[in-house]
């Protein structure tokens, strides 16, 4: 494993650089867009372009690679994603910046695609979970790091957009020195999205709203900070502590889930958000008790961000091997459709109901998830078969990091080899 670790030394450090300055940009934009008066529906919306970018960039960038390599790509990306960054210093209307947040979602989403084939072609079976679960702490870390950006200067200034563009364009340097040779990339075949319900439909339902809940929990909770009066450090570490959460969680709820029905923890974790977001809806004077708010924001991100992970294993439990990568792909455009609505009605929630608005909307994704959950429990059995370990997935990834899931990987390569 470390001989893998350490020929993969440039993804790591790029993808580092790439998720410091995609956190930090999302909560920057949100905090300025307030600034420049814009209202938290038009901040949502506007915010909403970046998944929208992602969608295309899963089905555009995959094809831009098999023509002209992964370097020439990663290249590109960055630098149009470097480029993008700066433009929010030279117009002050949300459309253009919404603009902006499209091309970033597309260049973002390409970038993760280059970087999760590369390493998928640069690793073995034996190293590939462990390389997966490295890259989703990387991509965790890296968001929450950016977070912390936010003290060291003000949204209002350029400092921290030029801080941005600098990490983007530097990630771009120890992909261009790497002495790997890059690996072909082939197109991963498709499942259709009705023959994936039929097979999993918690899989696919769950990954939507958590999808909603992810980008929710991202865009609107820096709203909610402003409107609470957090300063703009202190609401970097509002998000940030919300980020780790979903970390440290991440793998103690997908180890439960691997040893129970996968729907009980997916009915528990919610459930469980459900009266944290009423106490932080009901919390008075939350300004003034910035520890406790960073400590139940802490747990709401822990028990919402790595649903989607189990959902993911959840639904591969329903899957023949050779299904897995192609069915995870059309999973990740279904979270992603989830993220593009989510930003708009976070908005929508804190402009009607004030800024606990957020967490009564959070707490409805929550119920709609359980809700669901328990019927699938009511209704179907228990899969006893292709039953896989659930393997830690960030929102970040794209379908190419379903080839690096270790245990459809080694079963490929079994019933290949019979």
């Amino acid at each position: 494993m470390w001989a893998a670790i350490r020929a993969s030394w440039p993804l790591f450090v790029g993808m580092i650089l790439l998720m410091v300055s995609n956190g930090l940009l999302t909560t920057l934009l949100t905090l300025r867009g307030s600034g420049l008066g814009f209202s938290d529906s038009v901040i949502g919306l506007m915010q909403s372009g970046y998944p929208v970018g992602s969608l295309l960039g899963c089905l555009i960038a995959p094809r831009l690679i098999m023509q002209v390599g992964h370097i020439r790509v990663f290249a590109v990306l960055a630098s149009i994603a470097s480029a993008a960054a700066l433009v929010h210093l030279v117009t002050f209307d949300p459309w253009s910046w919404g603009a902006m947040r499209l091309l970033s979602g597309f260049c973002f989403s390409g970038l993760y695609i280059v970087s999760e084939s590369w390493l998928n072609g640069s690793t073995s079976n034996e190293s590939r979970g462990s390389l997966l679960s490295i890259y989703f702490i990387i991509q965790t870390g890296g968001v929450t790091a950016g977070q912390l950006l936010l003290n060291v200067s003000s949204p209002e200034g350029i400092l921290l957009f030029i801080v941005v563009s600098i990490l983007v364009s530097f990630s771009l340097v120890p992909m261009l020195v790497s002495a790997s040779v890059t690996p072909p990339y082939v197109l991963p075949e498709r499942i259709s999205l009705a023959a994936l319900f039929r097979l999993s439909p918690m899989g696919l339902s769950g990954s939507f709203l958590n999808g909603i809940s992810q980008t929710v929990l991202y865009v609107a909770l820096a709203l909610y900070g402003s409107a609470i009066g957090l300063s703009n450090g202190s609401i970097g570490v509002l998000i940030g502590s919300m980020t780790l959460g979903g970390m440290l969680f991440q793998f103690p709820l997908g180890r439960l889930s691997d040893r129970v029905d996968r729907r009980l923890i997916i009915v528990g974790a919610p459930g469980l958000s459900i009266p944290l977001c009423f106490a932080l809806a009901t919390l008075q004077n939350p300004a003034d008790q910035l520890y406790l708010l960073c400590l139940l924001v802490l747990l709401l991100g822990g028990l919402t961000l790595p649903v989607y992970s189990i959902c993911m294993a959840h639904m591969n439990d329903h899957l023949k091997p050779s299904q897995v990568v192609a069915a995870s792909g059309t999973l990740v455009l279904i979270l992603a459709s989830g993220m593009t609505i989510g930003p708009v009605l976070g908005g929508l929630a804190i402009e009607h109901f004030g800024p606990e608005g957020v967490f009564y909307l959070l707490s409805l994704a929550a119920a709609l998830t359980v809700m669901t959950a328990l019927f699938r429990l009511w209704h179907a059995p228990t899969p006893t078969e292709n039953r896989a370990s659930a393997v830690a997935m960030s929102a970040n990834l794209t379908p190419e990091a379903a080839t690096l899931y270790p245990d459809a990987s080694s079963q490929d390569d079994a019933r290949a080899n019979k």
